[in-house]
C-alpha cells in the first residue's frame, strides 16, 4: 500500500526555522500537485502550500514569505522550509496530493511546536 512518511518536525522557539520532508513509497513525478497540510488542535486540516509538476507554487496567506515548498521527483520527496516560525504555526503537518485524492491513506504527520 502506498505510504507517505513525514519527518523533520520538532520544538522550536518563535523566529526559528525547520525543514520538513515527506517521502512517498511510489513515484510522485506524474502527480500534478503535491502539498503540505496542517492541523492544529481543535481545528480542521488546512492547506498550507502546493507545488505543481512544472514548479509553480501556491501558499496560504498566513505563511507567504516565510515558508517555501519544493519537490525532488527523483527521491519521491517534497520539502517545506519554514522560517520565521510563529506560535500559530504549531500543528501536525502532513503531505498529500492537492486535492488529497491520490493517496487515500494519510501519513502519521510530523509535529511542529513553536514556543513564544
Amino acid at each position: 500500500q502506498v505510504q507517505l512518511v513525514e519527518s523533520g518536525g520538532g520544538l522550536v522557539q518563535a523566529g526559528g526555522s525547520l525543514r520538513l520532508s515527506c517521502t512517498a513509497s511510489e513515484s510522485i513525478s506524474r502527480i500534478v500537485a503535491m502539498a503540505w497540510y496542517r492541523q492544529a488542535p481543535g481545528k480542521e486540516r488546512e492547506l498550507v502550500a502546493s507545488i505543481f509538476s512544472r514548479g509553480g507554487t501556491n501558499y496560504a496567506d498566513s505563511v507567504k514569505g516565510r515558508f517555501s515548498i519544493s519537490r525532488d521527483n527523483t527521491k519521491n520527496t517534497i520539502y517545506l522550509q519554514m522560517n520565521s516560525l510563529k506560535p500559530e504555526d504549531t500543528a501536525v503537518y502532513y503531505c498529500n496530493s492537492n486535492p488529497p485524492t491520490v493517496f487515500p491513506r494519510w501519513g502519521q504527520g510530523t509535529q511542529v511546536t513553536v514556543s513564544s
